[in-house]
């Protein structure tokens, strides 16, 4: 069977999440979507591991799907296309750790994912001792990554962990400000126990493939959800049974993965780098110039992802390793509406007119990547001409960085300079083309060098207009929530 999972996502218990983000709307969302299997999310939250209990039933081996009438209920309210799609659930919960190690404070995320409730509430019960459940859904416990891992391995057979949007430069395990330079740094004589990690919004797996130390580990992307319409932004493909079981050898072996629909890498917030106050962006050859110092204020900017990974890069952008499983750069689909209609995407328009979409061609994630152009082009000839753009790397980039979202534009294509490939069809691995993601950001650094050279009553106003030039990827992207 091949399926879309999307297994890092966060209840209405975790801090800056939506209300809404309860079981029934997930699934709603996921069945929209395309999205097969789910990560709970926050099961270590003493309210939700209660509705997780009340709410969800076992499916297959380790796995969990919606009680009947609850799942009857979500399905009354979706088109024919997708309502019947099956759901399921895997236990999982991120957690942030927080220590000291090398002389430097750490701050790591991880996903950690168990197959059964007896093994949740034995981890909750050795977790709590070091953390108070109670306040969020994504617990922060002062413990180090590798006694973590300990403590997830010891629940038992099938108890795993995987590194949380590693590059992120705030809480990855590779990230700028508070990472390591290598796995094994981080989880020490642990480490072999480790098998996959997460890119994060602001990576792909071209990018990480510049890094030979991480050939041995298989990628993976979820959407990180804070509310359930985020739900498939990113996704990982497989091709095995519906089974806990199955998916962990798929992660451990590389068997039955067939790879991951991502964001494109400029669409996360930290992609480049920068310093959102002051509306500095930056490439990384200009931050090495600047000695990671902002333009405008002094202060330090934010290293983002591009830059981290050319830090660590011991081969050049353009090749898989062998046996790597493909990608696929993808764009919301609410996001091409949006810009085929000429409106926001959180307009009523555009809602009217995903739905219409769905209700005839089927889930979102089919309509962007799979279904043939002459379909689509049934629908709406427009959208057909922006999801071909989209397949074929056809896009405009204006990157995000600093914790603004960047802007991915399929139907106002510029010159050539931005132009880059979408990645790689899933399931391949053949070598990716040229690296061509980021090109000069030259104009918006002209713009503050100008800025700097003003009187202080002229700065302000030069500075305003060079971020409005910009604009906020906010408005291209969907209410995203706070994920990295």
């Amino acid at each position: 069977m091949r399926f879309h999972a999307d297994l890092h996502m966060h209840s209405r218990y975790a801090y800056a999440c939506s209300k809404n983000s309860d079981l029934e709307q997930l699934t709603w969302w996921a069945r929209r979507k395309g999205v097969t299997l789910m990560g709970t999310g926050d099961f270590t939250h003493p309210a939700w591991l209660d509705r997780l209990r009340t709410a969800l039933v076992p499916a297959e081996p380790g796995l969990f799907r919606l009680r009947d009438d609850l799942d009857r209920e979500v399905a009354a309210t979706l088109p024919a296309s997708v309502a019947a799609a099956p759901v399921r659930y895997m236990l999982s919960v991120e957690i942030s750790t927080v220590y000291s190690q090398g002389g430097r404070s750490r701050k790591i995320h991880h996903l950690v994912y168990l197959p059964g409730f007896d093994q949740v509430e034995e981890f909750d019960r050795g977790l709590a001792k070091v953390a108070d459940l109670g306040v969020d859904g994504r617990p922060t416990v002062r413990m180090s990554s590798r006694d973590l891992l300990e403590a997830v391995l010891a629940c038992g057979e099938g108890a795993y962990l995987v590194p949380a949007h590693v590059w992120t430069p705030w809480f990855g395990v590779l990230g700028s400000k508070s990472g390591f330079d290598s796995i094994e740094e981080c989880f020490g004589d642990l480490t072999e126990h480790v098998f996959a990690l997460e890119t994060g919004l602001s990576a792909d797996p071209a990018m990480m493939w510049q890094v030979s130390g991480l050939d041995g580990y298989r990628l993976v992307s979820y959407s990180d959800a804070h509310s359930p319409p985020i739900v498939g932004r990113e996704t990982t493909v497989f091709e095995t049974d519906l089974d806990y079981f199955a998916i962990e050898r798929a992660l451990r072996t590389g068997a039955g993965l067939c790879g991951t629909t991502e964001f494109f890498p400029e669409a996360g917030k930290y992609h480049v780098d920068g310093h959102r106050k002051c509306g500095v962006r930056l490439d990384p050859e200009e931050t090495r110039k600047l000695g990671g110092l902002c333009p405008v204020c002094g202060r330090k900017l934010t290293v983002g992802v591009l830059s981290r990974v050319e830090d660590l890069a011991d081969r050049p952008a353009g090749r898989s390793p062998r046996g790597a499983a493909g990608f696929r750069n993808l764009v919301p689909l609410p996001d091409l509406v949006a810009e085929t209609l000429g409106v926001g995407p959180k307009s009523k328009k555009v809602g009217a007119e995903t739905d219409r979409l769905v209700a005839a061609l089927g889930p979102e994630l089919a309509i962007l990547g799979d279904l043939p152009l002459d379909a689509i082009a049934d629908c709406s000839p427009r959208l057909a001409e922006a999801i071909g753009r989209l397949r074929n790397g056809d896009v405009t980039k204006d990157p995000g960085y600093d914790g603004e979202f960047g802007r991915i534009r399929t139907l106002s294509v510029r010159g050539g300079s931005e132009v880059g490939d979408a990645g790689q069809g899933l399931g391949g691995g053949p070598e990716a083309s040229p690296d061509t993601r980021v090109g000069r950001l030259r104009a918006g650094a002209d713009l503050h060098d100008r800025a700097a050279r003003l009187p202080e009553a002229g700065r302000s106003e030069e500075l305003a207009a060079a971020h409005a030039g910009r604009g906020r990827g906010e408005e291209l992207l969907p209410a995203h929530g706070a994920g990295p």
